[in-house]
């Protein structure tokens, strides 16, 4: 009978041991900074998953934006020598490379220096476990870039608080070892009508969308991306071209690229590199982005 009550109270004890497991969450993962260069944040086991062949061009094959990419650069090298660098958002027209730019700057100083120096990508509906984040990031041996693509916030969306919160670092200050990049198609992160809908209800309307345009003042460096012109829409397609070795001749090239970027509705670095994909792909040539 002692016997039969000691296996009731043994197994109520695993049910419930259990159930406070599921309660409390997966457990945290452990995370090893030296198994990849580029990381994305999982916040529900405090994760940063590696990523060990990031989807990423060479810096080299990224035309038509050669002025802010030597700015971004610049502050890339900065950053990881150690020295003073701003937090950057790229901002502007679709398709012109504002993650593709990031994520080759990245490599390319990384490559350049030989410094240990990490990308994180933390997803948009992630934004408010930042100061998580940043707690687990203080404490790394190496200079890491925080990097949120695609950024924007939508009414009544108040994820936004964190990051502001996160880039200035609060009372601590932001950790001398992180920096954050992000990009985003609006300047200010929110939509210009909600904005002006904000400031013509409300009774001091220069204060009812201060908090919120604030958030891109938290960026010391805009850099901002334009639609390209058919020269540098051209200029991309030459130069994937001759880095893939795609044989075609430069005026049907060219012909086959206007007619590609006619049917997409607009010239862009994206277009250019769906063009090339699509003419490799009837080429029957294989392509290794880098």
């Amino acid at each position: 009978m002692a016997e039969e009550l000691n296996l009731l109270i043994l197994n109520e004890l695993r049910r419930l041991t259990v159930a406070v497991e599921r309660l409390a969450g997966p457990a945290p993962a452990q995370n090893d900074w030296d198994a990849a260069d580029c990381f994305v944040w999982v916040p529900p086991r405090s994760h940063l998953q590696p990523v060990p062949r990031p989807n990423r061009v060479a810096l080299s094959l990224i035309r038509g934006v050669d002025h802010v990419r030597d700015i971004l650069h610049e502050n890339t090298l900065r950053f990881a020598e150690g020295f003073p660098a701003n937090n950057v958002l790229l901002w502007g027209a679709r398709g012109m490379g504002k993650s593709s730019l990031v994520k080759a700057v990245h490599a390319d100083v990384k490559e350049a220096t030989g410094i240990s120096l990490k990308l994180v990508e933390v997803h948009r509906e992630d934004i408010s476990s930042l100061p998580v984040l940043l707690e687990m990031m203080k404490a790394a041996p190496h200079r890491v870039i925080v990097f949120c693509d695609d950024l924007s916030f939508d009414h009544d969306d108040t994820a936004y608080k964190s990051l502001k919160a996160a880039l200035d670092g609060g009372i601590e200050g932001r950790p001398d070892n992180v920096l954050f990049y992000a990009t985003s198609n609006r300047r200010h992160l929110l939509p210009r009508h909600m904005m002006e809908n904000e400031q013509s209800t409300a009774i001091n309307p220069s204060e009812a969308v201060e908090e919120k345009v604030s958030l891109s003042d938290r960026f010391g460096l805009w850099l901002g991306f334009h639609k390209c012109s058919q020269d540098d829409y051209l200029t991309m397609i030459d130069g994937y071209a001759e880095h893939f070795r795609l044989p075609l001749d430069r005026e049907t090239l060219h012909a086959e690229a206007l007619e590609w970027a006619t049917t997409r509705g607009g010239r862009s670095g994206r277009v250019a590199w769906q063009y090339i994909q699509d003419l490799a792909g009837r080429l029957r040539i294989t392509m290794e982005r880098g």
